[in-house]
């Protein structure tokens, strides 16, 4: 894998000089290298991981199940890409097995969510079911593990 890529994947917080000096790279190297995996669609971005119980926000998250019709042409991309262009949408996956799409959606409240889902999602010509399934705590988030897991004050730190 593109070293640059595997340092990015892995969550380090450097820069494009700390980057250099990580890969024995120049500067210059690094900052070509960026813009040739952004310009053929291959590092499209990169965002923080945040802890989901301590944004400063809260929001509703779900996952959402969708069977979806076919078409004749395109298979499942044209409705696909429909879904995952609303602004609720933070992920849309292609799947196989007893649904088609995986959808995760983020909302500010449970409401905001489920009007989302019976208003807008399931209400698309083609989409033929779903089923929402609201994330209650994350204990994992995009290949972190997250801090905060409660401590029981009656069971011992250290069993025998």
């Amino acid at each position: 894998m593109e070293k640059i890529l595997q340092l990015l994947i892995e969550g380090e917080p450097f820069n494009t000089s700390q980057m250099a000096e990580v890969l024995n790279y120049s500067v210059e190297e690094v900052e070509a290298r960026l813009a040739e995996l952004k310009e053929k669609n291959i590092l499209l971005g990169w965002r923080p991981v945040f802890n989901p119980a301590k944004e400063i926000d809260d929001w509703v998250r779900a996952v959402i199940e969708v069977k979806i019709k076919p078409e004749r042409e395109g298979g499942f991309d044209r409705l696909s890409e429909r879904i995952s262009r609303f602004d609720e949408v933070e992920s849309c996956y292609l799947m196989s097995g007893a649904y088609d799409l995986l959808v995760f959606v983020k909302g500010h409240h449970l409401k905001a969510v489920a009007g989302f889902v019976s208003e807008r999602l399931a209400t698309i010509d083609g989409v033929l079911s779903t089923a929402t399934h609201f994330m209650l705590r994350a204990y994992k988030e995009q290949g972190f593990l997250l801090p905060g897991a409660r401590e029981d004050p009656e069971k011992p730190k250290i069993s025998p």
